[in-house]
């Protein structure tokens, strides 16, 4: 089935990385008002799972140039994505390699041995907008943390 026609229930979960100015005052909203549980966290990002998909709240100061360190990698911040099974995250990433698209971060799996391992891929749609497409090779682990 092509992206597009996928039945509701076979939808991969959502991928959004948005800015905050206060990792703590978006804990307290996110998790503490409306009751999103925290999953992996750094020091300066926090994952939430907002009703099945998973969103991290990124500290990014102005002079940072829209962007944060990563497991070694300069992510850009605002992104948005999707996280897919792992054949086909790698099936795709594939096509995209064969189609000589430009990446901001090449395929790759990041944070390899740990909870959080997962395959990902950053580039940018034709607006300049960047995408990330993500995939663990075991989906029970998206909002694992580290015990």
């Amino acid at each position: 089935m092509s992206a597009g026609k996928l039945p509701v229930m076979e939808r991969p979960p959502f991928h959004l990385a948005f800015p905050v100015d206060d990792l703590e005052a978006a804990r307290g909203f996110y998790a503490g008002l409306l009751g999103c549980a925290v999953g992996r966290e750094a020091e300066r990002w926090i994952d939430f799972d907002f009703f099945g998909h998973q969103i991290t709240a990124h500290v990014v100061p102005a002079s940072s140039g829209s962007g944060n360190e990563v497991d070694g990698d300069r992510v850009p911040v605002p992104h948005f994505g999707a996280i897919l099974d792992w054949e086909r995250w790698h099936e795709l990433a594939e096509r995209l390699q064969g189609a000589d698209v430009v990446f901001e971060i090449g395929p790759r799996v990041r944070f390899q041995g740990e909870v959080g391992e997962q395959a990902t891929m950053f580039f940018r749609d034709p607006s300049g907008n960047p995408i990330e497409l993500k995939s663990f090779r075991d989906p029970a682990r998206i909002f694992a943390r580290e015990t």
